[in-house]
């Protein structure tokens, strides 16, 4: 049975859209500060491209690993993937009117060029010391290179998967099985490097060692997440006839999974740094205690400890209401962990959860459903000619 986007699914993405319109309105109406305005933008951006990244990433592994149980469900991380193509340019746009030169907001204040001036009454040495990577010349050619380089290998493996269920054949998963190699390579290096980029060097003074692999875990889990409640939405509504409990009970494994790595890496971060009581380093986290505590503690309760308890059992993982209970609350869990890798060095105390916020959520969860259920419609959702396709079929724990 093949996806046909709805009218009325199309009306619900829409709206979503205009209500995080309707936010921005508020918000300028309401004279809420810029900064925190493209703060959010930030914060909504940065989440929706990580998870569309994962879709692209999704499928690089499954072509590297040969793995052939999540090839009947290949055209769901394939749609998810598409929203790097419209996402990727807002995200550009929102860290291009950082620039110094357009002064639309100042989230990276180590763009201010007195800064790196010894003659200037703000010159920072710290920030100084680091200008040979973060200038802003080489600061947006990397941000470019990063967004259309992953969103060319999108596009080859989408258009690959699309041309495979009209000729058929090995020969063209071989040569994505090559392509994908040469994704995860890429991406390996700039999954860390982007993320220093967008988040760490927004507290400039800042750092840690293990900050890409944090911000890695929390796009995979939320990825890995969004897959399983678009396969779930479709099985309720008597599409991926295929798509058997095992199916769901592996996602769920993977939901569960990573949010214990999540969790190690969460914890590793906070214990080390807190252990070593260095002053540049444990002020990150004291600006957090201080102004943001109740969401900073919240993000092992809702990350890894519901999670746990929700998808520990065999059975949960096979249920379609637990599983979309604990999606969504791994959901709006990670996305206030990103909310508070970039809120206190954007905007300080001067912060909130409101309409704003809310209603931005929503408007980019509205573009991103609008991008993936049209990507569904455009081609089957089941990928006949996937050389694997029989095991995904025959699939069992």
């Amino acid at each position: 049975m093949d996806y046909t986007f709805k009218s009325s699914t199309k009306r619900l993405t829409l709206g979503l859209v205009g209500v995080g319109v309707l936010a921005i309105v508020y918000a300028v109406l309401t004279e809420i500060p810029g900064q925190r305005i493209w703060a959010n933008l930030l914060v909504n951006s940065y989440f929706f491209v990580g998870i569309g990244l994962m879709g692209t990433l999704w499928m690089a592994i499954q072509y590297v690993s040969e793995a052939g149980w999540s090839s009947g469900f290949k055209r769901i991380p394939e749609a998810v993937s598409q929203f790097l193509l419209i996402g990727g340019p807002i995200l550009l746009l929102v860290l291009f009117a950082g620039s110094h030169n357009f002064h639309l907001h100042h989230i990276y204040h180590w763009m201010d060029p007195d800064l790196m001036d010894p003659n200037s009454d703000h010159y920072d040495s710290i920030i100084a010391g680091k200008a040979a990577y973060l200038n802003e010349p080489f600061f947006y050619a990397r941000s470019v290179a990063y967004v259309f380089i992953w969103i060319a290998f999108t596009v080859f493996f989408r258009k690959s998967s699309i041309k495979e269920d009209l000729e058929g054949g090995v020969g063209i998963h071989k040569k994505s099985y090559g392509v994908a190699a040469a994704f995860l390579v890429f991406y390996g290096v700039t999954s860390s490097t982007s993320s220093w980029d967008w988040m760490m060097s927004i507290d400039t003074h800042w750092f840690s060692t293990l900050f890409g692999w944090y911000n890695f875990s929390t796009m995979f889990v939320s990825g890995i997440t969004m897959f399983a409640l678009i396969v779930i939405t479709l099985k309720r509504n008597g599409y991926l006839e295929h798509i058997n409990q095992e199916h769901i009970q592996d996602l769920g494994k993977f939901m569960f999974g990573a949010s214990v790595f999540w969790g190690y890496l969460w914890f590793s971060q906070f214990m080390l740094i807190w252990y070593a009581n260095i002053p540049e380093e444990v002020t990150y986290f004291i600006d957090r205690w201080e102004n943001y505590l109740v969401i900073w503690a919240a993000l092992p309760v809702l990350n890894l400890a519901l999670p746990m308890l929700l998808l520990m059992d065999k059975s949960a993982k096979r249920s379609f209401n637990m599983m979309t209970i604990a999606g969504v609350i791994i959901i709006v869990g990670h996305w206030f962990d990103v909310f508070q890798m970039v809120m206190p060095g954007a905007v300080k105390a001067d912060w909130g959860v409101g309409i704003l916020e809310v209603g931005m959520f929503l408007g980019f969860l509205g573009m991103f459903l609008f991008v993936v259920h049209n990507a569904l419609s455009k081609a089957p959702l089941v990928a006949k000619n996937h050389p694997y396709l029989d095991e995904a079929k025959h699939h069992h724990v």
